[in-house]
């Protein structure tokens, strides 16, 4: 198990960016086998996939996302980030990562129940 820390959320303006982070707990050596995800979770609503990158770091996103967000992470640093721009009030939700340890295991995991570690969110409001 790996213990997941979001960061970077808040209030912004419609339009505005925001970069979301996740640092993760343990070694490196353990972290680069893990396949990484950014769900949201809007009130009333049901946990949807953002972005994913796999431990071979090709990434891959939501069907709805028309190149708004990217996703990262950072080997050496235990990370991964969401860039997030121009945003709409739609957008406003907890915002989750999420990890699977994946290696040596290729494949895309979109479905939420395909992940086992999550971080606690972060909140991002976009005011209009």
């Amino acid at each position: 198990q790996v213990q997941l820390v979001e960061s970077g959320g808040g209030l912004v303006q419609a339009g505005g960016s925001l970069t979301l982070s996740c640092v993760a707990s343990g070694d490196r050596d353990t972290f680069v086998g893990y396949n990484l995800g950014w769900f949201r979770q809007a009130q009333g609503k049901e946990r949807e996939f953002l972005a994913g990158i796999e431990w071979t770091k090709q990434v891959y996103y939501g069907n709805f996302e028309q190149g708004r967000f990217t996703i990262s992470r950072d080997n050496d640093q235990r990370t991964v980030t969401l860039q997030m721009n121009n945003l709409q009030v739609e957008d406003t939700a907890v915002y989750y990562c999420a990890a699977k340890e994946q290696w040596p295991r290729g494949g895309v995991l979109r479905a939420a129940e395909e992940y086992d570690n999550w971080g606690r969110g972060t909140q991002v409001t976009v005011s209009s």
